[in-house]
């Protein structure tokens, strides 16, 4: 079985990004050699991770984080950095799902997400600028209204006024394309670099005491009382584990592969397009389409257009500047001649129900993964709860996992088949605008 981990990287390296291309300067942290005791050991260098980590060290554990490469190596460092409001489904889904009051209680964790994201970037002086506003660009007059009737709702229903409600003019204004009917804008969402904010974890991780070790990859947890990890090179044994490895996880834990699917998805850069910018973003936002497999994008600091989309479900990625550029090119044709400086791949998480996988798989192990494309919140919200679990409190915990996930139809096996199977009939669609 091929693993992901090793499968489109080299060892211990970010990949060629924009994002790595413009990091936070970060020392490598020591490869695990020996054995090692730890209150919490923890898999996973990213958002989930290392929130995790952190929030456990202010509460007075010690705290081991093993990641096989470098941190925020996976998603969390090559998404496209929305902080977006709200979970992966919507309210109406939730409501029908667990119903109003838990779907209440959603909402408001999600809310309690972006805030500690913001929390944590002020917290921890990150050099990380938090750009304010997420619009979602709908195709169809239908998908229009009902993303209209959705704004509505959330201020009728939840308080929620953030949200502008733009008709095919004013998604024209804003975001600089004739392919939209409509939209809207969520003021309360917004965008950051995503690898510096796992970096910035990373400092203030480390910082508050945690043993941080990178290159280190988990080949074996042995469960028990006290379970133990091991690496090439040595082992933690800890009171408590915490498997945050997402898309990577692999087969690490039997539970997960039925439920939890790693698929790719992609991103271009261009060059900076100078005085073009304000013709592709009027304002600096990020856009989210109505496809079922979204394009999305924003300007960076230098003002290149970020854009991604596509995505495959082998080990291997496909031609990436083939798969991203031709979308691209149909939002934006004048970017024609922009020259792509950087195109990369990842490897996320996702759910039948795209809402976040979390379990008690095993006598003192938690697993967390799965935001399904909504991490930057929710992964570092995640994190929290799994340490407010292992400190006594698993309240928000039991409410994210007591939501229903359904196995993949085929289960381990033929999931990966069926689920290809089910893209490309969505992706046909895509394509023809049904």
């Amino acid at each position: 079985m091929v693993n992901l981990l090793h499968a489109n990287d080299r060892r211990g390296e970010y990949p060629a990004s924009y994002y790595a291309a413009t990091r936070t300067p970060l020392d490598a942290f020591p490869t695990l050699t020996g054995e090692a005791r730890a209150d919490v050991a923890v898999v996973g260098g990213g958002y989930m991770g290392l929130s995790a980590a952190l929030h456990l060290a202010e509460k007075g554990l010690s705290v081991v984080v093993l990641e096989a490469h470098r941190v925020g190596f996976g998603a969390s460092g090559r998404n496209g950095g929305q902080v977006g409001s709200g979970q992966r489904q919507d309210q109406a889904w939730l409501e029908k799902t667990v119903g109003r009051d838990r779907a209440r209680r959603l909402w408001d964790m999600a809310e309690d997400a972006k805030a500690l994201v913001r929390g944590l970037i002020d917290r921890h002086q990150m050099p990380v600028p938090f750009r304010p506003g997420v619009a979602h660009a709908c195709y169809t007059e239908a998908e229009t209204h009902e993303a209209h009737g959705y704004a509505e709702k959330l201020a009728r229903d939840y308080g929620y006024t953030k949200v502008e409600a733009l008709d095919r003019a004013g998604i024209r204004r804003l975001i600089g394309s004739d392919c939209f009917a409509g939209g809207a804008v969520d003021r309360g969402a917004g965008h950051i670099h995503p690898l510096n904010f796992a970096i910035g974890l990373a400092k203030a991780t480390a910082a508050a005491g945690v043993r941080i070790h990178e290159e280190s990859e988990v080949l074996s947890l042995t469960p028990g009382a006290a379970p133990t990890l091991r690496t090439a090179k040595g082992s933690v044994t800890a009171n408590h584990v915490i498997l945050a490895g997402n898309g990577y996880l692999g087969g690490l834990e039997p539970a997960y592969p039925a439920r939890v699917m790693p698929i790719n998805n992609f991103i271009l850069a261009t060059e900076p397009l100078g005085d073009r910018a304000k013709d592709v973003l009027a304002e600096p936002v990020a856009v989210a389409d109505s496809k079922f497999v979204v394009n999305y994008w924003r300007l960076s600091d230098d003002n290149r257009l970020i854009f991604g989309g596509g995505e495959s479900y082998g080990y291997r990625f496909p031609d990436i500047l083939k798969t991203v550029r031709a979308p691209m090119l149909k939002i934006y044709p004048q970017l024609a001649d922009a020259r792509i400086t950087h195109g990369w791949g990842g490897t996320l998480a996702i759910t039948m129900n795209r809402m976040p996988a979390l379990m008690r798989p095993q006598p003192n192990v938690l697993a967390g993964s799965a935001c399904s494309g909504h991490g930057v919140a929710l992964s570092t919200l995640t994190g929290k709860l799994l340490a407010e679990t292992i400190a006594g409190d698993a309240s928000g915990f039991d409410i994210l996992a007591s939501i229903p996930q359904p196995r993949f139809p085929g289960g381990a096996t033929l999931r990966w088949p069926l689920l290809v199977l089910a893209m490309t009939w969505y992706g046909m669609r895509d394509r023809l605008g049904l």
